[in-house]
């Protein structure tokens, strides 16, 4: 059946009517996105102007720039919460002084900014003429904050200066930085620094499937049901280091072996590097939340990829004897963790089917 002349004017014109709508939606969305940066990097580097203007007034700047920080912090916590630790307002405070004139050109305009996670790894930096050409080609070949991470880490503008064939050396880092050049286009509200300014908490739904979030949800009540002293901590903890966020799928206290106890899911297959994160977690968590009554903090990292090694059991290697003798008499054991995961994955499949099927009637 051929449509009618009205019905083809209808759809010509909720097209032409989309069209429009879209380009105010995304104007405004750009908008959005640019006020919120600006005024993230503005608070950040006024806040590190604050400090190191400061830490000038003590004669034992060191020791009093130490104690300044380590008050505010805080301070700044208890009113405002997560995103003012002391590694943060350290950021600050070098974000300052690296970039002094930020918000003060002659014209009287500020230069163009990048977002807070660029500048963020521009600190790393330490060449005062690799920072600025960085931050330079930053900007002008829209690097994302990914890319700029790995050149920087690859020390690609020395391996640059150097080269007597530099055509082929920006070839490579194009071609191997182009994976990292199609962010999320979300990515900016999504930034767990970006929430932490606005004032949100963190959303695991941002990051994970569907069917992940199934497993993480039961794997949750299973263990609390399990009644081997497990208590509830945290879902989706953040950690961030100075190269990137990382976030911890479960976090628990077990009272009986008082000890916490990380759980992490990952969706494929576990490879050494995820193993590694996981130690680093574990090295994280000993040090700054362990008690001085605390035995070790153990790490399970879980797969949902494969029946073989679902699941690895993470722990500091000095503490081998002591999670082998005692820790898993109240741990769940590879073949429950199989079996539950197994089990949710099946459900999950199910209500899937029938999903489709009701809404294929």
């Amino acid at each position: 059946m051929k449509p009618n002349k009205m019905d083809i004017v209808l759809d010509l014109t909720i097209d032409a009517l989309y069209n429009k709508a879209s380009g105010v939606i995304e104007q405004a969305r750009t908008t959005a996105y640019r006020q919120v940066n600006e005024a993230l990097v503005k608070r950040n580097w006024e806040l590190g102007k604050l400090i190191a203007e400061e830490e000038l007034n003590g004669e034992n700047r060191a020791a009093y720039g130490t104690s300044i920080i380590k008050g505010l912090s805080k301070r700044l916590t208890y009113s405002y919460g997560k995103g003012f630790t002391k590694t943060n307002l350290y950021s600050y405070k070098n974000f300052y002084e690296m970039f002094p004139k930020i918000f003060h050109a002659v014209s009287g305009k500020s230069q163009a900014l990048l977002s807070w996670t660029h500048y963020r790894t521009l600190i790393q930096e330490l060449n005062d003429e690799a920072r600025a050409w960085y931050e330079q080609e930053t900007l002008t070949q829209n690097w994302s904050t990914r890319t700029l991470q790995r050149n920087i880490g690859s020390q690609y503008y020395f391996r640059l200066v150097a080269s007597q064939r530099k055509d082929l050396v920006r070839k490579e880092m194009v071609e191997l930085t182009a994976p990292l050049q199609n962010p999320d286009p979300t990515e900016f509200i999504k930034n767990p620094v970006v929430g932490e300014f606005l004032g949100f908490t963190a959303d695991s739904s941002y990051r994970e499937t569907d069917l992940e979030q199934a497993i993480i949800d039961n794997l949750e009540k299973f263990l609390l049901e399990m009644g081997k002293g497990f208590a509830f901590v945290a879902r989706q903890q953040h950690i961030h280091t100075e190269k990137r966020d990382y976030f911890i799928d479960l976090v628990f206290y077990n009272y009986i072996l008082k000890c916490f106890v990380l759980i992490d899911l990952k969706t494929s297959t576990i490879e050494h590097q995820d193993v590694g994160q996981m130690d680093m977690y574990v090295r994280m968590y000993d040090e700054l939340k362990r008690g001085k009554d605390d035995n070790p903090t153990i790490g399970i990292l879980l797969c949902d990829d494969t029946d073989e090694d679902i699941a690895r059991y993470s722990v500091l290697h000095d503490n081998d004897h002591l999670f082998a003798s005692k820790y898993m008499l109240y741990l769940p054991t590879p073949e429950q963790l199989r079996a539950e995961i197994e089990r949710q994955k099946a459900v999950y499949f199910l209500k899937e089917k029938e999903h489709d099927e009701n809404d294929r009637e």
